[in-house]
């Protein structure tokens, strides 16, 4: 599901400049068709980190799996603006389709759905994560999730809640940063690219360092795992508020990229918070946990766009500084519902797996799922 979701995109990507000199509706076309791709990719992760993370190591597996968007952007921001100034805006297009591609290929190769499934693995570290993970991953099982208890569950709100707030930021400053450098202080297109990756430079450094930290806290028992989650999500947002603030009324260019580079590099510890907390409440569900909430947070980027635009209509700094405090008061609304609801255990609406029932000669079920209506076992012992 992740390589289909990943290559579909980037095949389609490589399709985007020949349909946009063709017809305005084919374009958008596209891009709603790659969207629908994209959107598998992170609920993938989670549910490759379902079967293949330790319990104590996720949050650095999962961090530096999420390092990669931000790596991403590091490295796509000035190479975009070097093929557009280049090679024209389709060559952005070509180049990371293909790139994207090369990917597919090497992750279909080189991956296996599972531990047990991987044919290098040693069978002492198969045993660890076998041990740590529990059984929620075992092969051939399935998995029923209690939707109603779901939905109506305060931590998986306090989950969504964070992450709409992080995006808010991520994709009001990836869709903005460099036409606020251009309106603000002036910058060219072809320095924008630079200067507007920086902030997610710090943000994919800082996710390294959030993530061992946060494992190392709950290994030496220094916090629970639920005060762990607290406090890095909510003293990322508090700090993230601030530095937003701080940002909109720099005079200079080199006080607004250090306040943008802290904002943008403090949510690191932030995705050791929420993005992480999946899979501490509801690990066989991490899953759709993840579609849900990065469902809900990717609204600012249908919202967050058009609502910047309506309010910069002059291109002022003042016009500037509202967006910014509309981040700001939404990353401060995500800390305090995060704050109140969070919790880092397991649920108790929590289902693990099913196997699939073997039979009897007699037609009656040996084999339940732990967790689930007893009837058949008991009838066999009868």
């Amino acid at each position: 599901m992740f390589a289909i979701g990943i290559g579909a995109t980037s095949l389609l990507t490589l399709f985007t400049p020949p349909l946009a000199h063709t017809s305005t509706s084919l374009l958008i076309a596209v891009r709603v068709v790659e969207g629908l791709f994209e959107g598998v990719t992170y609920p993938c992760i989670h549910a490759v980190w379902s079967r293949w993370a330790p319990a104590g190591e996720r949050a650095r597996l999962a961090t530096f799996a999420f390092s990669g968007s931000y790596a991403g952007t590091v490295v796509s921001m000035p190479l975009c603006s070097l093929l557009a100034h280049y090679t024209g805006w389709p060559g952005i297009f070509y180049v990371f389709g293909i790139m994207g591609l090369v990917w597919t290929t090497i992750w279909w190769l080189a991956v296996k759905e599972s531990p047990e499934k991987d044919p290098l693995i040693s069978p002492s570290e198969l045993k660890y994560i076998q041990d740590s993970r529990g059984t929620q991953a075992i092969e051939g099982s399935k998995i029923r999730h209690p939707w109603r208890a779901i939905l109506t569950s305060g931590p998986v709100w306090a989950i969504v809640m964070a992450h709409f707030s992080e995006n808010w930021g991520f994709y009001t400053l990836l869709t903005f940063l460099p036409t606020f450098m251009q309106d603000v202080f002036k910058f060219k297109t072809s320095q924008t690219g630079w200067v507007s990756a920086v902030p997610y430079l710090a943000m994919a450094i800082v996710l390294q360092v959030a993530g061992h930290l946060a494992d190392w806290l709950l290994q030496k028992g220094v916090l629970s795992r639920t005060n762990i989650r607290k406090l890095f999500n909510c003293g990322a947002f508090l700090a993230q508020t601030i530095f937003m603030i701080a940002a909109s009324y720099a005079t200079s260019v080199a006080g607004c990229l250090v306040c943008l580079t802290i904002a943008v590099g403090l949510g690191g510890f932030a995705w050791s918070g929420f993005s992480v907390n999946h899979l501490d409440i509801a690990p066989p569900h991490a899953s759709v946990l993840m579609g849900l909430s990065n469902t809900i947070a990717t609204l600012p980027g249908i919202i967050s766009p058009p609502l910047a635009g309506s309010i910069v209509t002059g291109k002022t700094a003042e016009e500037w500084r509202v967006v910014f405090f509309i981040s700001s008061a939404i990353y401060l609304l995500g800390a305090i519902i995060y704050g109140i609801f969070c919790s880092g255990e397991k649920q108790p609406w929590v289902v693990e797996a099913e196997t699939e029932p073997s039979f009897d000669t007699d037609g009656a079920s040996v084999t339940t799922a732990r967790g689930y209506d007893n009837k058949a076992m008991d009838h066999s012992e009868m």
